[in-house]
């Protein structure tokens, strides 16, 4: 279980921009962070993952401190997957997916078959195994961001946790919902743990069991989505007036009529 206690963390010491969170992901969790800009939730993911330390208050993976975890042993854990993925060298899609086994690797250690077995795998999950000679630089935008999970995967083999931020904020709706499918899909069959730090209130309710709401670097609410996902927390979170139906799919959908007048802080 990964689990935050009472953190707290500012850039500027002096103005933190997470105040006071806990929070919980189970090892088989599947976590939504939602919130406007300037929320905390991608400052919270950052602290999740370890990339960042916390200035009060703590953060545990399985009990143990992140803070005592080497970088290796951390990455061998967990794997954060970025809004954008920019290369300085042109490598092609199997390179990409190849940096996720660096972790498992010694000093002066080449990848074996094992590697480029647990490579193949991740590619083939994403469907992603066919690109695997072509260079990273070509693909699409959704073909990019499902080789960026391709490597993430492969760091992960076994049990583990993705941390994703805004996975599909810049893709069009069709691989907006290739990138969701596949995201549902290795979390129902590999039970992989995911974070997912998102804007998008559909897709956090079509995958997330669980829902954080973030503003002002609190927590305004959290629990199951079903709970969570209400119009009256919609209009809390954002000041928005909002539809909130559950569909026949059997998904919540959000459908935003506008503003209040009271808004939330951009």
């Amino acid at each position: 279980m990964l689990q935050a206690a009472d953190v707290w963390f500012g850039y500027d010491p002096r103005t933190p921009v997470v105040r006071g969170v806990s929070l919980a992901v189970p090892a088989d969790g599947f976590v939504g962070l939602l919130g406007p800009n300037g929320s905390g939730k991608t400052t919270m993911l950052r602290l999740l993952a370890g990339t960042r330390q916390p200035q009060r208050g703590s953060v545990t993976l399985d009990g143990g401190p992140l803070s005592k975890l080497s970088r290796a042993a951390l990455a061998r854990r967990m794997a954060v997957v970025p809004q954008e993925t920019h290369l300085a060298f042109d490598y092609t899609v199997l390179e990409v997916a190849m940096m996720g086994r660096y972790p498992h690797l010694g000093a002066f250690e080449i990848e074996g078959p094992d590697d480029l077995a647990i490579v193949g795998d991740a590619l083939q999950a994403t469907g992603t195994l066919a690109l695997r000679d072509r260079l990273f630089t070509t693909l699409s935008g959704g073909e990019k961001q499902r080789v960026v999970i391709a490597s993430a995967l492969a760091q992960v083999s076994g049990a583990g946790a993705l941390l994703l931020d805004e996975p599909t904020a810049s893709l069009d709706l069709g691989y907006q919902l290739e990138v969701a499918s596949l995201l549902r899909r290795l979390h129902g069959e590999r039970g992989v743990a995911i974070v997912l730090s998102t804007h998008d209130l559909n897709l956090a309710a079509t995958l997330c069991t669980t829902i954080v709401l973030m503003r002002d670097g609190t927590i305004v609410a959290a629990g199951r989505t079903a709970d969570v996902l209400t119009r009256e927390n919609v209009r809390r979170l954002y000041g928005v007036d909002a539809d909130v139906i559950d569909h026949a799919s059997g998904h919540r959908v959000i459908i935003p009529l506008g503003r209040t007048g009271d808004g939330a802080r951009g």
